[in-house]
């Protein structure tokens, strides 16, 4: 899924964390990231605000920290371990917006983390129909 765009994506995570290491903060490697992405013309928004979810849920309550070519959503970590709340956390965003995919990214382990997470919701209702 999107085989050519996560290509570059991924080549731009692990450029990254090549430069930077794995000790800076999330929003340094956001910050190179947004610098990467424009440098590679790859069309993104950074701190993207999810519609609200739930009646009384106040605006802008849930931001994506990237929508790559409005495709693609990349979460960014630095935890030295990734949990299923991690997971989860993907998993509501993706249903958010009705997309396919998103990129759960972890700088902080030795090697870098991408793990490709898909909208179990879209793909459950897909084999329904089959």
């Amino acid at each position: 899924m999107y085989k050519d765009l996560t290509y570059k994506i991924r080549g731009i995570l692990f450029e990254t964390q090549n430069e930077l290491g794995r000790f800076r903060n999330e929003k340094q490697y956001g910050d190179a990231l947004a610098c990467k992405f424009d440098q590679n013309t790859i069309k993104y928004k950074r701190e993207f605000v999810l519609p609200v979810s739930f009646n009384g849920e106040k605006t802008g309550r849930n931001r994506v920290d990237f929508l790559v070519e409005d495709l693609v959503i990349i979460e960014l970590k630095c935890e030295p371990v990734m949990t299923r709340d991690d997971y989860h956390q993907c998993q509501r965003y993706l249903e958010s917006v009705d997309l396919d995919l998103a990129l759960l990214v972890n700088f902080r382990p030795r090697y870098l983390i991408v793990r490709r997470i898909l909208n179990h919701q879209k793909f459950n209702n897909k084999k329904g129909n089959l």
